[in-house]
């Protein structure tokens, strides 16, 4: 009989890094000679962390239209899916940064219905620090309770926290950090480590080599507080391509659309739960692409992949997560996509564009 496929799924909030981790976590486990394959996920397709892990060369399904726990079929097809060409050692599973509650509807129903196909490793949820410092000391991170309800309930159902962004924080900064989580989360390994530079990343591989611990009863969760802070969020993906006469500087596109709206929605006060951008030029000339991204309100915009290309065409993948009702975020995505184009020289073309809140978590299953 064929081993069993190891499952990890990696949480933590919008912004929180999530998928940088994943990548270089996914590079180790490759470098060992493992298969391993990720599943996306989010409420709408169109989503800049697919293209980015497979601008990487990972192979990557994606379940759009819901998450996880609302879709438990739709995540179990895109695994079988990825056995349809080569059954994988690992899969990595990265749920929608809104969403909590995923050890009942998501790793209990799999051990009940697949248990002898997977083995599960530890829980593990990223924690993003500059909303973390603030929710963590009761100051709010610019959301309103309901929202940091979900934050809480990410870090309560885990069994390892991951302290992001070291390389960002001073000593200080970790050492408060670790104290309030152990206070307020007891029995959780935290880690501090930086998915950018892989500090501490060896800690988290040796932490996955056990097995996720059983649990004897679920979180609890008030489903009506957990709708209500999802549906705060405003949320956008847009796909865009631009088009001009002369050529222009790929992260040029990629921070301008970035810089822009932070700068549109610090006027309004929104606060962004995260805002990515990708940008590719021609497909055909396997030119890398261009990725810039904020986090939050305090932070600036970060080109964290330059290209370094100069292109006349180019495809902008726009994902926006933020507490502003969805029809102004169009409208003040919509102006910045004309506001940028403008100074390239550009012409656009609009060729996806979804905006919404989400709607009330109706888990496919729920254990008790």
């Amino acid at each position: 009989m064929s081993q069993p496929i190891e499952f990890i799924m990696i949480g933590g909030f919008l912004g929180a890094g999530k998928t940088t981790l994943i990548a270089r976590l996914a590079k180790r486990l490759q470098s060992e000679g493992k298969h391993v394959c990720i599943v996306t996920n989010d409420q709408a397709a169109g989503l800049v962390d697919t293209q980015l892990l497979k601008s990487q060369g990972l192979e990557v399904n994606e379940v759009a239209g819901s998450c996880f726990c609302c879709n438990f079929d739709g995540l179990t097809d895109a695994m079988e899916e990825f056995e349809k060409r080569q059954r994988p050692d690992v899969i990595l599973a990265e749920p929608v940064g809104s969403c909590t509650d995923l050890i009942a509807t998501i790793a209990a129903p799999m051990m009940e219905r697949l248990g002898e196909k997977f083995v599960h490793r530890p829980y593990a949820v990223v924690l993003k620090p500059n909303h973390g410092k603030k929710i963590l000391s009761g100051v709010g991170g610019g959301f309103s309770e309901k929202a940091e309800y979900i934050f809480r309930k990410q870090l309560e159902e885990s069994e390892i926290i991951l302290l992001n962004r070291i390389d960002e924080l001073s000593e200080e900064d970790v050492r408060t950090l670790k104290e309030k989580l152990n206070e307020q989360y007891p029995g959780r390994k935290v880690i501090p480590l930086s998915a950018k530079t892989g500090e501490n990343l060896d800690v988290l591989y040796d932490a996955f080599q056990g097995k996720a611990a059983p649990r004897e009863t679920m979180m609890e969760v008030d489903y009506d507080v957990y709708a209500d802070g999802e549906a705060e969020l405003g949320w956008l993906n847009a796909t865009v391509n631009f088009q001009s006469e002369d050529s222009f500087a790929l992260d040029d596109l990629s921070v301008g659309l970035i810089e822009d709206l932070r700068q549109r929605l610090l006027t309004l006060g929104a606060e962004p739960g995260h805002l990515k951008v990708l940008c590719s030029g021609d497909p055909a000339a396997n030119e890398p692409v261009s990725v810039a991204n904020l986090i939050d309100s305090d932070s600036q915009t970060v080109l964290s992949i330059a290209s370094g290309v100069n292109t006349p065409n180019a495809k902008a993948i726009i994902n926006a997560r933020v507490r502003l009702a969805p029809e102004a975020l169009t409208k003040e995505v919509q102006e910045v996509v004309q506001s940028v184009a403008s100074r390239l020289n550009a012409q656009t073309e609009t060729t996806q564009l979804d905006s919404f809140r989400p709607g009330r978590p109706e888990p496919t299953y729920r254990s008790r």
